[in-house]
């Protein structure tokens, strides 16, 4: 009965189904899916792949755009299309590492408190209920000016605080399924917890999840940038889109490439990833459903 909820038949594998559903991609969605992925692959490929490498060469100071510039220079005369490319690897890199943690630790400890029972549900809601009580810019300058900014601490800093979240949303889901029959069932032929969490439950969550997931690096991505802005987030030399948004905002008020460029990418970045989650398979099917 477990498989026939999931929708796991031996004689579609997974990779099948997954191609499937992205057929129902609307234009939207594949617009949204081209432009994550190039990003994507300028965090992982685009430094390696400029000629240029952003270091300051004396060239002419917030330069306009042009062949030799692209999206023109910043306030060094450094080539700014090379130094949003290196800014993708913090502003996306950063982001994915820090809501994977916040997801995925949120989502184990969501299936452990709907599985385990009373007290492990009451315990771990009212620990998270803490962190959520704290407001999110608040706490992030408070481990800053604890710990220090580096790489590490921005990762940690933004999983603890979206880990009450994607806590709740995984919990809201998992107690459902846990009330529903076939993990009744399961349980009482005698599976083990970690079973049901692996293997009645999870499999019936992911898909809300991986939405979750796609929301909730938006949210991680404007944090960093946020926090960059505002000279707390990646230091110099190395520098993701917010921080080349405030060393170049003095030629705001012109419509500098070097300032407008990096904002662009953010944009572009956020608006696109919520593109993929609206043209989900499951949620589209939903919406046509409702219609």
């Amino acid at each position: 009965m477990s498989n026939a909820i999931q929708g796991s038949a031996p004689d579609r594998p997974a990779g099948r189904r997954w191609l499937r559903r992205l057929a129902h991609f609307g234009l939207t969605g594949w617009i949204g899916l081209v432009v994550v992925l190039f990003w994507a692959g300028a965090a992982i490929f685009g430094p390696s792949l400029l000629s240029q490498t952003g270091a300051a060469d004396g060239g002419e100071v917030f330069a306009p755009i042009s062949a030799a510039h692209w999206l023109g220079t910043d306030y060094l005369g450094r080539d700014m299309l090379a130094r949003v490319i290196e800014g993708a690897r913090y502003t996306v890199g950063v982001a994915f590492v820090a809501t994977l943690l916040a997801s995925g630790s949120g989502t184990l400890l969501a299936l452990l408190a709907a599985a385990t029972g009373r007290w492990t549900d009451s315990v771990l809601s009212r620990v998270l209920d803490t962190l959520t009580a704290i407001p999110s810019k608040m706490f992030a300058l408070l481990m800053v000016a604890s710990f220090g900014s580096s790489v590490t601490m921005l990762i940690v800093t933004a999983a603890i605080i979206y880990l009450p979240g994607a806590f709740r949303i995984a919990r809201s889901l998992a107690v459902n399924i846990n009330a529903l029959d076939y993990v009744t069932v399961a349980r009482t032929r005698g599976e083990r917890t970690g079973y049901v969490m692996l293997y009645e439950i999870l499999p019936n969550i992911t898909g809300p999840m991986l939405a979750d997931f796609g929301l909730r690096f938006v949210y991680v991505v404007l944090l960093l940038a946020s926090m960059s802005f505002l000279g707390l987030g990646i230091q110099p030399p190395e520098a993701d889109w917010g921080s080349l948004v405030r060393e170049n905002i003095e030629v705001l008020a012109d419509g500098g490439a070097s300032v407008i460029a990096p904002s662009i990418a953010i944009a572009s970045l956020t608006i696109s990833v919520n593109l993929v989650i609206d043209n989900l398979p499951g949620r589209a099917a939903r919406e046509r459903g409702g219609r």
